[in-house]
């Protein structure tokens, strides 16, 4: 069973950068797709960014492309996102998820970490 955990969370300046890790503590990790979503407050979780099983294939929220990348080691049972460039408007809580799947869609998600919360200050 996938157990995830994120952690790398904080408070940063606009313009500077964050790299959120989600460990899996289950050891399945490496056989699920993995996806980063974010919810701000007052608003829907969205999705930011998704790979596949072995993160040679990604893709990316519009809002995010080309500042923010998203990897995994596998055999570290951890997936990363890292975030540059950073803007107040990507102050959220940020969740990674495994899917069998995979894809954009929340929904299709079936384990989902706690979450940790980035602030970017203006």
């Amino acid at each position: 069973q996938v157990q995830l955990a994120e952690s790398g969370g904080g408070l940063v300046q606009a313009g500077g950068s964050l790299r959120l890790s989600c460990t899996d503590s289950g050891r399945t990790f490496s056989t699920y797709a993995m996806g980063w979503f974010r919810q701000a407050p007052g608003k829907e979780r969205e999705f930011v960014a998704r790979c596949n099983w072995s993160g040679g294939s990604t893709y990316y929220a519009d809002s995010v492309k080309g500042r923010f990348t998203i990897s995994r080691d596998n055999a570290k049972n951890t997936g990363y996102l890292q975030m540059n460039s950073l803007k107040p408007e990507d102050t959220a809580v940020y969740y990674c998820a495994a899917s069998p799947w995979g894809g954009s869609y929340s929904g299709g998600y079936d384990y989902w970490g706690q979450g940790t919360q980035v602030t970017v200050s203006s």
